[in-house]
C-alpha cells in the first residue's frame, strides 16, 4: 500500500502551472469584480496633496507638471497623474504642463482630455496650459530660464499661442508663483528641477516614479530637497482617495463651480484636508469603489439641496425621495435623466458618491495587487514548510 503523502509533500509535487493559473485569477477577478478597500494614506502622498490644495483658487499660484517618462510606465504613473490632474480642476487651481521627451507629450494631451471630459467649463490657456515637448536640449535653459520669467523661458504653448498672452499667466511670472514642480518619471525624477531650480529659486519639487525606483528617491525625500514622494500604483490609489474625500466632496446645496459670496469673497468647493476627517466612520461611504445609486441627506440637507436646484426639477424629487431610518435616499437609477435639467442631474449623481471607473483605476488595480501578494506570500509560506518536512523525513529515512 503507497504511503499517504501529506498535504505540504504533496503542495512540493504540484504542477507550477497550477500556481500561475491560481495567482492569474488572483489578479483577474479583482479586476474584473471590483471591491470596496481602503488604502491607508502615507505622508509623502499627503504632502503633496496639500501643497496642491493650497493653491486652490488663487490667481498668484500655480502647478508645473512634468511628463518625464513614455507609454512603458504608464500602469504606475498614469493614475497618478490623473489624479492630481482632476484635483486642479476640482479646486480651480492652475496647472502646466510640459515633457522634455518626445514620447511624452501625447501622454499629455491624453490625461487631459480624459479628465476634462467631465469638466466642461475647464479652458486651455485659462485653467491650464501645456507646453507640449521641449527639446532635451533646452532642458537647463528652460528648468533655470522659468525662474526669471516663464513666458520668456517658453515663449508659445502647444497650440503655438504667446504665453504671455494667455490668460493663465495672469498673476503667474516666474518660480514664485508656480512653485511647485511635480515630476513623473521611471528613471531619474526630478534631477534637473534638483540640481538647478531649487538650489537658485528655492522651487518646491515633488515626484511621482514606479514603485521600483522609489527607494533611489527616499534620500531626497529625507533631506527636505522633495516635499513629497507618490510611489507607484499605491501613491496613485491614495491620492485618489484624498480627491474624493477632500478635493470632490459637496455637500448638499453648495455649487459645483467655484463662486463669490456676499462678502465678495472666492468660494472653491470641496474641503480643506484633515487627517480627523480621514478618520471618520463614514468616510468609507465617500471612497466607496463599487457602483453607486443612492444619494443619501438628513432631512436639512435635503431642503437645502432642493432649493439649490431648478423649480421645475423639485415636485420630481420629492416624488422620488424615499425616507430610510431617518435619512432621505434618492435613488438616480430610478430617475429618467432627460426630466431633470442638467444641473439637477450633475449635482445629483455627484451625491450618489459613485466615482467614475477613470478616477478610481489605481484603486481597481491595488486590489489585484494586494490579493495577488497574499496568494504568492501563502504559496511561499507553504511551499518552505513542504521543503523542511521533506527534508526532515529523508533525514529520518
Amino acid at each position: 500500500m503507497a504511503e499517504k503523502k501529506s498535504f505540504f509533500v504533496w503542495m512540493q509535487s504540484l504542477d507550477r502551472r497550477w500556481i500561475y493559473l491560481v495567482v492569474a485569477l488572483a489578479i483577474i477577478i479583482p479586476l474584473l469584480i471590483p471591491y470596496n478597500s481602503d488604502n491607508v494614506t502615507t505622508p509623502p502622498t499627503e504632502n503633496v496633496y496639500q501643497m496642491v490644495d493650497s493653491f486652490a483658487g488663487r490667481e498668484d499660484r500655480a502647478v508645473l507638471l512634468s511628463f518625464y517618462h513614455d507609454a512603458s510606465v504608464m500602469p504606475e504613473l498614469y493614475p497618478m497623474q490623473i489624479a492630481i490632474i482632476r484635483h486642479c480642476f476640482e479646486r480651480n487651481i492652475k496647472v502646466f504642463f510640459l515633457s522634455f521627451l518626445p514620447t511624452g507629450a501625447p501622454i499629455i494631451d491624453m490625461a487631459i482630455n480624459t479628465v476634462k471630459e467631465e469638466y466642461p467649463n475647464i479652458k486651455s490657456g485659462v485653467d491650464y496650459c501645456n507646453f507640449g515637448y521641449i527639446p532635451a536640449a533646452l532642458i537647463v535653459p528652460t528648468v533655470i530660464g522659468m525662474g526669471d520669467n516663464i513666458a520668456t523661458a517658453v515663449p508659445t504653448d502647444a497650440e503655438g499661442r504667446k504665453t504671455e498672452n494667455l490668460p493663465i499667466m495672469k498673476g503667474i511670472t516666474n518660480y514664485n508663483e508656480m512653485n511647485l514642480v511635480i515630476e513623473f518619471s521611471g528613471s531619474t525624477a526630478g534631477a534637473y528641477w534638483l540640481i538647478y531650480a531649487r538650489p537658485k529659486f528655492g522651487t518646491n519639487i515633488a515626484v511621482g516614479v514606479t514603485a521600483v525606483m522609489a527607494a533611489d528617491e527616499y534620500p531626497y525625500l529625507q533631506t527636505g530637497q522633495y516635499i513629497g514622494l507618490l510611489c507607484g500604483l499605491k501613491g496613485a490609489a491614495e491620492y485618489e482617495k484624498l480627491v474624493d474625500v477632500f478635493a470632490a466632496y459637496r455637500t448638499p446645496g453648495e455649487p459645483l463651480q467655484p463662486y463669490i459670496d456676499e462678502n465678495g469673497n472666492k468660494i472653491v468647493p470641496g474641503r480643506a484636508f484633515s487627517k480627523d476627517i480621514l478618520k471618520q466612520p463614514e468616510i468609507k461611504d465617500l471612497i466607496k469603489i463599487t457602483t453607486q445609486t443612492e444619494a443619501k441627506f438628513t432631512p436639512e440637507e435635503f431642503e437645502l439641496f432642493l432649493k439649490s436646484c431648478p423649480e421645475k426639477d423639485q415636485p420630481l424629487l420629492q416624488l422620488a425621495k424615499q425616507t430610510v431610518e431617518g435619512n432621505i435616499i434618492i435613488d438616480v437609477s430610478k430617475l429618467d435623466q432627460d426630466q431633470l435639467s442638467p444641473i439637477t442631474w450633475d449635482t445629483l449623481n455627484r451625491l450618489t458618491r459613485n466615482t467614475q471607473y477613470k478616477f478610481k483605476v489605481a484603486r481597481v488595480g491595488m486590489n489585484a495587487q494586494s490579493v495577488a501578494h497574499i496568494i504568492m506570500i501563502i504559496f511561499i509560506i507553504l511551499g518552505n514548510i513542504g521543503y523542511f518536512l521533506q527534508k526532515a523525513q529523508t533525514t529520518k529515512k
